[in-house]
């Protein structure tokens, strides 16, 4: 009986400590859920300019007929370190004028195929890599980042490592609220090339810009064109149908330069300031026949990537015109967007 009533008295005075100290035990804090990435879906107009030109012969008004713009390139070591970047003045230039016109900017990551192979089949280059990156875009406040590995392959294996190193890239940046896209071959010739990016990999970026250009010959209808219609049409054909990319991710690339007989590249502004008539797609220039597009193919184009994909792509800016002859504008246009 004695150890009974011990009993109840132990317990009797826990109960009255818990009371003393305010009941029961505090409640948890609740877990906030981690934040999740959500991509961009809109209609994307993209435009890369390259660290070799002068952003003072783009008219700043320019600016307002793109969503995004990608600074090319920054490029890595075979250890995933970053060269230094190449006219640092321009690039802050560029940006600055692109974010205050409300563009979304970022920097295109390239170089040398060999050097990703070797970079990105070792788990270590690739992490430095991405740290790197991530670094750098944390630096200068960037949206994005763009891959232009030209190009992962089965053949090799890369495409195997260019899905590991995609994922970690992937991650890191939707994990920091930034995007990635990356710029693919054009598709339109069988092969390890055309293979060398992997379904599974669609899952990590969030638009492919596809390299519809530099393809002379491909067209029999149109040998000397190196970027036709029908080019851009077996592109997406490729891309949608074979290779099963969903048409949100799926942006269009067009070329704002014209190639001759000899594959000698010159700037469509160039043809223009030469006399050249911007509605066709061919012009004399010093000497020798020049095929690009004009602002009628251009708006075609443009109307085929609004119909089955979800933006188009230009390389590059500085090749465009500033006045009534843009391909940028006639792509504007074409689509009935605002941008004054």
């Amino acid at each position: 009986m004695k150890k009974y009533i011990l009993f109840i008295l132990v317990i009797s005075l826990g109960l009255n400590a818990c009371k003393k100290n305010g009941g029961s035990a505090p409640t948890p804090a609740p877990i906030t859920p981690k934040s999740t990435y959500v991509s961009d879906r809109s209609y994307k107009i993209v435009a890369y300019f390259p660290s070799y030109r002068n952003p003072d012969s783009i008219d700043a008004s320019k600016y307002k007929m793109i969503t995004h713009l990608y600074y090319a390139f920054l490029n890595p070591d075979e250890s995933g370190n970053l060269k230094t970047l190449a006219e640092p003045a321009r690039f802050s230039k560029v940006i600055s004028i692109a974010k205050s016109n409300g563009v979304k900017v970022g920097i295109s990551v390239s170089g040398p195929d060999a050097t990703f192979v070797s970079l990105a089949a070792n788990a270590s280059s690739r992490t430095n890599l991405v740290k790197n990156v991530l670094a750098f875009v944390k630096q200068y406040n960037l949206d994005g980042v763009d891959m232009d590995w030209e190009y992962p392959r089965t053949s090799n294996g890369s495409d195997l490592t260019y899905n590991s190193l995609i994922k970690e890239l992937s991650d890191t940046l939707h994990n920091n609220s930034k995007y990635l896209s990356a710029a693919v071959t054009a598709g339109v010739y069988a092969g390890a090339v055309r293979d060398g990016v992997r379904s599974d990999t669609y899952n990590y970026i969030d638009f492919f810009n596809i390299m519809s250009y530099d393809g002379m010959g491909w067209d029999k209808s149109d040998l000397k064109q190196h970027s036709s219609y029908n080019m851009a049409v077996s592109s997406l054909d490729t891309w949608l149908v074979l290779k099963g990319l969903p048409k949100e991710k799926a942006v269009l690339g067009i070329a704002s330069y014209g190639r001759n007989s000899l594959n000698v590249a010159a700037g469509y502004r160039e043809f223009i300031n030469a006399g050249a008539n911007s509605e066709i797609d061919s012009a004399m220039y010093k000497g020798a026949m020049y095929y690009y597009n004009g602002t009628g193919t251009i708006r075609n184009k443009t109307l085929l990537s609004k119909e089955r994909a979800n933006g188009i792509m230009l390389w590059e800016f500085y090749f465009d015109t500033n006045g009534k002859t843009s391909l940028l504008k006639s792509v504007n246009d074409a689509l009935g967007r605002v941008y004054n």
